[in-house]
């Protein structure tokens, strides 16, 4: 079979009007499921995967490594790299499959469970203080920005006087713009420095949090125990994501509850339908810009009828897979009637996201407990005048001013 040579489109994928989905990404996937693209940095041109078949059929197959990523200057998003060479993001099996082994461990249905307790408190006390501060209030100041770390913080047993310094160093490695990049490498150094002194101490004296959890955790048969760089490197791989996905989906709910008001009145009657409709507010919200993590073809393979080389650079969109009409009928059009079925937010495969479970605990005990809590509550300002974030990979509300 001969195979057409691509045209290679530009794609600053720097798109960011409120949640509205991102016109050249969604382009890109209605003239078909592979599209040969350039990022904004990086060495190389990238295929990008945009079908839900597609992507889950690179997501799930080892002739497309994330490992073979490391030391390169691959195509992305971000002027500095943000995950470590070590990461658990960038390992296949079967180094992948032992670390994954050990962090499952800490995310349990049974664990989170017993998570969900704290998780409720500090929901509670956020929602207290900014009753006691009076409308109007910034639901990101008070609700979005602090659960995530918080919890995140208190699952790791982060002393508190370490923990703004901390958030502040994520987001620095969030950062888009071309004179972030040396700030960025410097925050991902402090950080992974920061748990790697955290580390022998939970070994020499755990306790019931997070980190003394993966720090001596059982080790299979004929498996190494995880070294403390490995660990230190998994534990800014946790809070970067406690800090990322979470952070933004509390306020992007919330928005998109705010802005549809009967939805959001008919989930204030009734708050057992939340968990269902959580499933499509997930799907349908542009979490992020562009594209994440890419991998590297071992092997010439064919993806949706598209040859990539080996060698060649490949990118997926969980985005575009979210919005297939293919799996999702009028993939545009939120409906929290829709019914449950899996999607593509919390990534696919191997590397599907193991915070998972925490974050939909999370983000279900903020939003059904801010709808309980505020049953009148509605936008302090117009939508049009809401500020959006530019300078990052993620789509959120700067300030989300709200009243009730």
């Amino acid at each position: 079979m001969s195979f057409p040579e691509p045209t290679v489109l530009e794609c600053p994928f720097d798109y960011a009007e409120a949640l509205e989905f991102d016109p050249e990404l969604d382009a890109l996937a209605r003239r078909g499921p592979v599209s040969r693209i350039r990022l904004p940095y990086g060495e190389a041109e990238a295929w990008l995967v945009t079908s839900f078949a597609g992507v889950r059929q690179v997501t799930c197959d080892p002739r497309f490594s994330r490992a073979a990523i490391v030391g390169r200057d691959y195509p992305r998003m971000t002027p500095e790299p943000i995950v470590s060479p070590e990461s658990i993001n960038v390992t296949d099996p079967p180094h992948a499959t032992r670390l994954r082994h050990v962090a499952a461990q800490a995310f349990t249905r049974d664990r989170v469970a017993a998570m969900r307790p704290a998780v409720d408190r500090v929901v509670a006390g956020l929602l207290t203080a900014m009753a006691e501060t009076g409308p109007p209030a910034d639901l990101v100041t008070h609700l979005s920005v602090p659960l995530p770390h918080l919890t995140i913080c208190e699952l790791l047993a982060v002393p508190e006087a370490d923990r703004d310094e901390l958030r502040d160093r994520t987001m620095r490695l969030l950062a888009t713009s071309a004179d972030a990049r040396r700030t960025a490498a410097e925050a991902k150094a402090s950080l992974r420095a920061y748990f790697a002194g955290l580390v022998p101490e939970r070994r020499r004296a755990p306790g019931e949090d997070l980190l003394s959890t993966l720090a001596t955790a059982p080790v299979p048969e004929g498996e190494e125990p995880l070294s403390d760089d490995e660990l230190a490197v998994l534990a800014v791989t946790l809070i970067l994501s406690g800090n990322d996905t979470a952070t933004c989906q509390i306020s992007d709910i919330a928005y998109l509850l705010l802005t549809h008001p009967e939805q959001c009145a008919a989930l204030a009657r009734d708050p057992g339908r939340f968990p269902g409709a959580l499933e499509e507010l997930l799907r349908f919200i542009p979490f992020r810009k562009g594209v994440g993590i890419p991998r590297i073809a071992l092997e010439d393979a064919e993806v949706e009828g598209t040859l990539i080389s080996a060698g060649d650079y490949v990118h997926v969109s969980y985005l575009a897979a979210n919005r297939d009409p293919a799996v999702f009928p009028d993939p545009h059009r939120l409906d929290l009637e829709r019914p449950v079925r899996p999607h593509m937010t919390f990534g696919w495969g191997g590397h599907h996201c193991l915070a998972a479970p925490l974050a939909r605990a999370e983000l279900d005990s903020a939003l059904s407990g801010l709808l309980t809590r505020f049953p009148s509550l509605r936008l302090a300002v117009a939508p049009e005048d809401i500020e959006w974030d530019t300078g990052t990979i993620r789509r959120f509300p700067v300030r989300l001013p709200v009243t009730w």
